[in-house]
């Protein structure tokens, strides 16, 4: 289908939306009002109604929405009957976390392969995930079609592997790294930095009080 464009931040919301409508749908519910979504997923309730009205007639004055509907509209937009293989580039402590999580609040992402430069660790299957060496990155994800990878090396490697990545066809990154990888225009890269996020955290906590805070 074809996607209206949409701001940033209410595509990052559009996964929140699925998981707690497939909880929904699963509980046997039909129907939920923006004002019943806002109180479950604390986004206010204008910013539930404008993200949907990026995508149309969603709701129905009176009624709320529907709940398999939506959940089936929004399952359309994420592509979530489509499988998603990703790649895993680091199998350190973080690596492995990953690798035992593997995505499974999200059934249509799996880390399909892992690759590391510990001797001790390739060849070896983790979590069903087999774990290659880094010698083997650029053939086996042009082989296995992956178009999106984890970052989770040390810093000064980052940028190297990253160069990598991109020569072998990989349209995204999600970088666990400190270092802000420089990539092509046609490669998009999200940054998540676990420090910076904790220290925001205690800050609102020590200046603001107890307030969740939304995307």
């Amino acid at each position: 289908m074809t996607q209206p464009k949409i701001p940033r931040a209410t595509a990052k919301r559009l996964p929140i939306y699925y998981r707690y409508l497939t909880f929904l749908h699963d509980a046997g519910t039909n129907r939920i009002s923006s004002a019943e979504l806002s109180d479950a997923i604390k986004f206010d309730a204008a910013t539930i109604r404008r993200d949907f009205s990026y995508f149309g007639a969603l709701g129905k004055r009176g009624y709320g929405y529907d709940v398999k509907a939506l959940l089936d509209f929004f399952a359309d937009v994420l592509d979530q009957d489509s499988l998603i293989s990703v790649a895993l580039i680091g199998v350190g402590n973080l690596g492995q976390a990953l690798l035992n999580f593997n995505f499974h609040q999200s059934s249509n992402v799996r880390i399909s392969a892992a690759f590391d430069v510990d001797e001790e660790r390739v060849g070896k299957i983790q979590s069903g995930v087999p774990i290659y060496p880094m010698a083997d990155l650029q053939q086996q994800i042009k082989d296995q079609r992956i178009n999106i990878a984890i970052l989770t090396v040390p810093q000064e490697v980052a940028q190297e592997i990253t160069d990598q990545l991109v020569a072998s066809g990989i349209r995204g990154i999600l970088n666990f790294t400190p270092l802000r990888v420089t990539v092509p225009n046609n490669v998009r890269v999200q940054n998540v930095d676990l420090t910076n996020e904790l220290q925001t955290l205690i800050y609102f906590i020590e200046n603001y009080g107890s307030i969740t805070t939304g995307i």
